[in-house]
């Protein structure tokens, strides 16, 4: 009896450190249910020495998501040691009884049965006998967000540290990178290259939840704000049975969220900032903003604005100077990220809010959110107002984003107006006018391609099996513009990738009028020439059965060659067939019937 309960004590003490059993060079401690690790290591292609971290264990490809002593390696050789002491701190230190790195919790005494515990959330915690938590890494993050932890949107917090990236892909050492809540305002997140802003949110508009849904994976990304004694944090969460996720500030001062495929043993990327490039901080100079509405994302002016030079390095001037008497006006601007350097006004109604900057002759634009969901506080609302420049704004493709109310002289307005209401309807005419002829020249397009590609099919087959068989036949297959499948894939955003293989990429798409499918967008080292690309048209247009994806149509463009295909929300009959979870769903009788 005694061994046994020896041995279940010695199994339960794997995911802990105590005063009496330090960790030393070879040991790691795992996690309860083996989800993380933490261990020392070295870096694959790094002479810097070793360090203490956290990874995750049940991936093969080694992944940190913590590092103590990331400026202070284990240098020469020596062996280290990372231990809890009398007084509830961590210590690490060399053979030379150098201390490395502490958390310098401060106790003057510490209690008995105090230990250190690495928990299956990626959390290393102090903790007390009565299970007090006096210490954790999630306070003290390197580069990396695990679901659960919080980012403090407040600066002020001591208990809190700003995420820094790696100096490179194999030093974990901090680099001029660094993310965290704005100094002037708890309402921002940025990324910064030194003291310079490289990336900034928006300021917090008041949602509490925002929500992401990957497709190819069925996974549900949930980003909460919440208020903690009147402190803001983010925090992020995934659905049940979702793979191992993490948001990192990478060494090139990009942030991404990851997840785990398994299936091809990588991590891939499902959010990146800054993206695209003129998402830079302040990209687009003065009253100028990153219009990611279009195809591709530009710098454009504010209205009432034009360029500052021959580009955008000087921003944007006004076309007129308001006269601040009383006639000005201000222009609603849907869908915009909010600028920097505002000036937050607590307590205003959106009246007020407009008011405070009618008020002031310097003030140029201003913002306003109810945020009676997002605070706890007495102050329901966010009156934003900006005296002067407006840097680094935007316009959202998804729609999101707020209204920025922004102050032009109202002759401006009125001239504006005027010009709109004459351009308006000769522009919707041209408009009406070039889409007609552009179906039709579509169709046309796409008829005669299919009908050579046939014919010269045709050719070929009766060269080799002196048959007619294929000639005269008409195959009706639609021929898609290329900027239609730029639309429908969004740039062919990895978002929508629903896989890959030797062939190329597959992308969900939606086109015009909401309909979804698959486009095969073919590698250009896929060995497959135009004419190996013309077959495959015309011989799986001729193959129809209910059990057989159908084509809906082609496109080609310069190097680019593309197939459109019926999207299969459950993707192909191989994910029920060879999976042991899913097989059952397909009785025999049912297989059988698929058959006929």
């Amino acid at each position: 009896m005694f061994v046994l309960l020896s041995l279940i004590c010695l199994c339960r003490s794997d995911d802990r450190l105590t005063p009496a059993k330090p960790l030393s060079a070879g040991d790691k401690l795992v996690s309860d249910n083996g989800v993380f690790a933490l261990g020392f290591f070295s870096p694959t292609n790094s002479t810097a020495g070793s360090y203490v971290g956290i990874w995750y264990n049940n991936i093969p490809k080694r992944t940190y998501v913590w590092v103590a002593n990331r400026d202070k390696p284990i240098t020469n050789g020596s062996p280290g040691k990372l231990v809890v002491t009398n007084n509830s701190d961590l210590v690490l230190s060399d053979s030379q009884g150098r201390t490395l790195w502490t958390t310098m919790n401060n106790f003057t005494t510490g209690a008995t049965g105090t230990s250190a515990v690495l928990l299956d959330s990626g959390n290393l915690v102090i903790r007390s006998p009565s299970g007090t938590d006096i210490w954790q890494s999630f306070h003290y993050p390197t580069d990396t967000i695990l679901p659960g932890m919080q980012l403090p949107l407040s600066t002020d917090d001591d208990l809190y540290t700003r995420l820094v990236a790696w100096r490179g892909p194999d030093d974990p050492a901090t680099s001029n990178y660094s993310m965290g809540g704005d100094s002037s305002s708890d309402l921002q997140v940025v990324i910064w290259n030194g003291t310079r802003p490289y990336w900034r949110r928006a300021a917090w508009d008041g949602a509490l939840v925002t929500a992401l849904y990957q497709s190819s994976t069925g996974f549900i990304m949930t980003q909460t704000t919440v208020d903690i004694g009147g402190k803001f944090y983010l925090t992020f969460t995934v659905s049940n049975g979702s793979p191992s996720t993490r948001m990192i500030l990478h060494y090139t001062g990009m942030f991404q969220f990851l997840a785990w495929n398994s299936t091809s043993s990588s991590w891939e990327v499902f959010i990146e900032r800054p993206n695209p490039i003129c998402d830079r901080y302040a990209y687009c100079g003065p009253f100028g903003y990153c219009d990611a509405t279009e195809t591709v994302p530009k710098c454009n002016c504010l209205s009432g604005y034009e360029p500052d030079g021959a580009n955008f390095s000087r921003g944007c001037r006004r076309k007129e100077e308001p006269t601040c008497s009383g006639g000005d006006t201000f222009s609603t601007l849907r869908g915009m990220k909010t600028p920097d350097k505002f000036v937050y006004v607590r307590n205003r109604s959106f009246d007020q809010c407009e008011a405070e900057c009618r008020n002031n002759c310097s003030c140029t634009a201003y913002a306003f959110s109810n945020m009676k969901n997002g605070s706890t506080s007495s102050d329901q609302s966010r009156c934003l107002i900006w005296l002067g420049e407006l840097v680094d704004t935007g316009k959202f493709r998804d729609g999101s984003g707020e209204n920025l109310y922004l102050r032009l002289a109202s002759s401006a307005v009125d001239r504006e107006s005027n010009v709109l209401k004459i351009a308006l309807p000769v522009i919707a005419s041209i408009l009406i006018l070039a889409c007609i002829s552009l179906v039709w020249i579509c169709k046309s397009r796409g008829k005669r391609r299919i009908k050579e590609t046939k014919n010269k099919y045709t050719g070929q087959l009766s060269k080799k099996s002196k048959s007619n068989e294929l000639e005269n036949e008409t195959i009706e297959l639609p021929y898609i513009c290329f900027e239609d499948v730029v639309t429908a894939t969004d740039n062919f955003s990895d978002y929508n990738m629903l896989g890959k293989g030797g062939f190329g990429k597959v992308y969900k798409g939606r086109l015009e009028g909401g309909n979804e499918v698959a486009v095969k967008r073919l590698s250009k080292s896929s060995g497959q020439g135009a004419d190996e690309f013309r077959n495959e048209v015309v011989l799986i247009a001729k193959l129809q059965h209910r059990n057989l994806v159908r084509l809906l149509g082609y496109c080609t463009h310069e190097d680019e060659k593309l197939l459109l295909y019926e999207y299969l929300p459950n993707k192909s009959l191989d994910t029920f067939l060879f999976d042991a979870t899913r097989n059952g769903v397909l009785d025999w009788p049912t297989r059988f019937k698929m058959r006929k």
